[in-house]
Formats: structure tokens, C-alpha cells, sequence
């Protein structure tokens, strides 16, 4: 605490701390309700503890594992007594794995929590509310993941080459012995994968690991150095035995053993193949990203002589069914790469109604060349942090129908008010469960001028 030359004390501007809470400290809470993050809150000496695998009305031990001005941090680690919500966890790891933090609670119960999370959203920051709530899209609750990252340390120390997940709130690599939210030809690969690369002659060489399924399986290795060639026969070998593709990234672009592989996704409803590669952003669950075009396009309800935007449109996931069904559209996506994919996944599909471009979707679109004839309905699908500037031009591009795809409540919300001032109603809202087993809240949105 600093002093001045007549030793007074100088407060924090909060005023006087209170006690640090040591990590790895036990306490005993009760937990009142759910954060929208899925951790329970409870609330003791004056301070808001966050609690990993904690439900409302349990009453539990927790170990502390950090704290910051008047908020814990902390897992539970012992139930006094449990919640009719719990359930028993299918997976051998949970609660210590980074990935599933909500299989504890009743699947019925995650999507209530979702459902809870954006009403809330939309109401604190933009003060609307749908005119109709749309039902849950969902799909099933295990074996639902296309892709996953497997970390990979290296102890030198002990000689030893760690694989897993990451650890919830930790650094620490979990083992596991399968995962089961993964899609069955990847928990095949995972469940293999720790004893090939343990035996590997030269393991400090490796990064991580990525796994991919769609129209083929496939598994990408991040090095850091060279690989020997044994390990790397090895490797050949097993993606062989599994019928995967084998990718190697060193310091450049993921590129396949074989030059020929083609990694992709089918869309089956509009008989469209799109591919991509290790690094391009797809949907994580084939199903629900189905059932989200299928509802995107069913909301926006454009039809054959209109001329529709999609921006963030990546490879092409609602820019080609769209194609199926209207005159024109114009795809826009910040990544250069991703344009030229898009465009190529067009021309592979025989669309010649579909064009890309690529533009800064931070900054003004109306002057853009490709914006000038108008849209009547745009479809846009933004990272996190939202789509504030595109929103703002909404009715300068001539839309009388909007729909916003999030994976952020807190933004769709923000950019909804946006909406809501240029003269949009808020027809319908409602969540996809694109993550089960996780508080990760995926939402879409219709908004309708006049």
C-alpha cells in the first residue's frame, strides 16, 4: 500500500480490500441459481462465488480457484446434499475436461438455461423481446462433434508425452479413454491416438492434433519440428488402418500427404457438397447446422426472383442452399480465403447465381459495387463480437427482412436494439443447440421492417 512523505494511507479507489481468498481454499455454500455460463452461484462473506458443477439448491464444499475484488472462482468438489436436476455424468472425465461443463444437469434443463440466457440478453441490453419465441432446434445429445482439438505436451523432465483435453479453469491435459460427444468414426481415431503418438521416437516434435469428419475423416498434425521419417510411417500407417486423411502443418499452411484428398460436408436437403480445409471454419454439428439453414431459409422466406445477402458468409453454408432458391446472391466475407473457397464450392456445385466478395464488415457497405442494386432480405451469421456496423445499414440496403444467425447472445441483444431503431420488429427468436452438454448459447433472429 504506497504512503505519502506524512504516512497516510491511500485507499483503492473501491475502497478498503477485503481479505484474499487463497486458491485451493475449501468452503462450504449453498448454491441459488445458475450464472448464464452454467456455473451455480452462491453467495458467503460478502463475496459472489462462481461455482463449476454446482445446480440450484445443492449444498456443497468448493475449492477456491481464484478470486478478484468481491468474485470467487471455484469448483465444487463434494455434495452435501444434490439437486433433482443432476444427473449422473455418462462421461468418465466430466467435470475435469475443459469441453462438457454442463453434463451434470438434465439435457430438458441445459436448453431451459439457454432459452433463460437469451431472453435475458435480449431484454438487458436492448430491451425487446420476440413476438414469438420459436422452439429449441436440437439434435442428439452425444456423438454429435465433426471436429476436435487434442492437446499434446511434451515432459521433459519425465520423459513423458501427455495427450488429452485441456482442463477446466487449468493448463493440465486430461486423459481420457473415449469422448463421447464426438461422432463415432472420431472417437474410434481419439481412443487410438494417445498410445500411437506415446510411441512416437521422436514426441517433443509434436504441436497437437486435430481431428475432422465429413464427406471423409481426417487428422491434421501440428509439428513444431521435422518429423523422423519412422514416426512419420507411423502415422501413415494408422490414418491408413482408420480410413482418415493425413494433413501436416509445420510453420505454413495445413497441406494432405496426398495431394489429391479433398476434405468436405454434404448438405444433403439442397444436394450440395462444400469443401474445405483444417483451419476453415465449419459447424461443429452436422445435424443442428441442417436443421439451421433449413429454418434460416424457411424465416427469411425469400422468393425465386429475389436478389439476397449473406454476410460473414464463409465457405458458403447459407450463401448455396439460398442459390437453390432465388435469383441472386451476393456472399461477403472479411477473409480472402475464404471468398475464393466459396466461390469455388459455387462453381463445384454448378451455381452460377452465387458470387463472393470480400470487405472489412467493420466499416460502411451501401457504396460497396456489389451493394448498389439493394437487397429485399439478408442473412447474416457474425462472429462473437457481432455485426454492429452491418446492422446500421439494414434498411440503406433496401431490407424489408433480416435474419441474424449468433453464437453470443450479449451482441445479437446489442445489434438487435441496432435493429430495433431503424424501424425492425423482432418477429422471432430462438436457440440452436449447436453444443450440447455445453452453456454455449447458439441463437437466430427475424427481424421484419415496418
Amino acid at each position: 500500500m504506497a504512503r505519502n512523505k506524512g504516512g497516510l494511507r491511500f485507499q483503492p479507489s473501491g475502497g478498503a480490500r477485503g481479505p484474499a481468498i487463497p486458491v485451493g481454499k475449501k468452503q462450504r455454500l449453498t448454491i441459488e441459481r445458475l450464472a448464464h455460463d452454467g456455473r451455480g452461484i452462491a453467495h458467503e462473506a460478502g463475496m459472489t462465488w462462481f461455482v463449476s458443477g454446482g445446480l440450484p439448491g445443492e449444498e456443497l464444499e468448493a475449492r477456491v480457484l481464484g478470486a478478484r475484488s468481491k468474485v470467487v472462482d471455484a469448483r465444487s468438489e463434494r455434495l452435501f446434499s444434490s439437486s433433482d436436476l443432476r444427473r449422473r455424468e455418462p462421461c468418465t472425465v466430466a467435470g475435469r475436461c475443459g469441453g462438457c461443463t454442463l453434463q451434470h444437469l438434465e439435457h430438458g434443463e441445459q436448453l431451459a438455461l439457454k432459452q433463460r440466457t437469451l431472453q435475458e440478453q435480449l431484454q438487458r441490453f436492448a430491451g425487446i423481446e420476440p413476438e414469438e419465441w420459436a422452439a429449441p432446434l436440437v439434435g442428439p445429445e452425444f456423438g454429435y462433434r465433426r471436429r476436435a482439438r487434442i492437446a499434446v505436451r511434451w515432459d521433459a523432465r519425465a520423459r513423458r508425452l501427455d495427450v488429452g483435453f485441456r482442463a477446466s479453469a487449468s493448463q493440465e491435459i486430461v486423459a481420457f479413454d473415449e469422448c463421447l460427444v464426438l461422432v463415432p468414426p472420431l472417437q474410434t481415431i481419439a481412443r487410438a491416438l494417445p498410445a500411437l503418438l506415446q510411441d512416437f521416437r521422436k514426441p517433443e516434435s509434436i504441436g497437437h492434433v486435430e481431428l475432422f469428419h465429413g464427406t471423409a475423416s481426417a487428422l491434421l498434425l501440428r509439428h513444431t519440428t521435422a518429423l523422423v521419417d519412422e514416426d512419420r510411417q507411423r502415422l501413415a500407417a494408422f490414418c491408413s488402418a482408420h480410413q482418415a486423411q493425413l494433413w501436416l502443418q509445420g510453420a505454413e499452411q495445413p497441406l494432405p500427404v496426398e495431394p489429391a484428398a479433398e476434405l468436405g460436408y454434404s448438405l444433403g436437403d439442397w444436394q450440395l457438397t462444400l469443401a474445405y480445409r483444417p483451419g476453415d471454419f465449419v459447424q461443429v454439428n452436422a445435424p443442428v447446422n441442417e436443421s439451421m439453414i433449413r429454418q434460416a431459409l424457411d424465416w427469411l422466406a425469400p422468393t425465386a426472383d429475389e436478389r439476397v445477402l449473406d454476410l460473414f458468409c464463409g465457405l458458403g453454408n447459407f450463401s448455396l442452399p439460398l442459390a437453390r432458391r432465388v435469383a441472386r446472391v451476393v456472399g461477403v466475407e472479411g477473409v480472402a480465403a475464404m471468398v475464393e473457397r466459396a466461390g469455388a464450392n459455387a462453381l463445384a456445385n454448378g451455381l452460377g447465381n452465387a458470387h463472393f466478395f470480400q470487405a472489412d464488415l467493420s466499416k460502411a457497405l451501401a457504396e460497396a459495387p456489389w451493394a448498389e442494386q439493394g437487397f429485399t432480405a439478408v442473412l447474416l451469421d457474425p462472429p462473437r463480437d457481432g455485426a454492429f456496423e452491418a446492422v446500421r445499414e439494414m434498411s440503406s440496403l433496401g431490407a424489408r427482412r433480416v435474419v441474424y444467425v449468433s453464437c453470443n447472445p450479449a451482441t445479437l441483444a446489442r445489434d438487435a436494439g441496432e435493429t430495433a431503431r431503424q424501424g425492425y420488429r423482432l418477429k422471432r427468436a430462438g436457440i440452436l443447440d449447436m453444443f450440447p452438454q455445453t452453456a454455449h448459447v447458439e441463437a437466430m433472429a427475424l427481424f421484419e421492417a415496418g
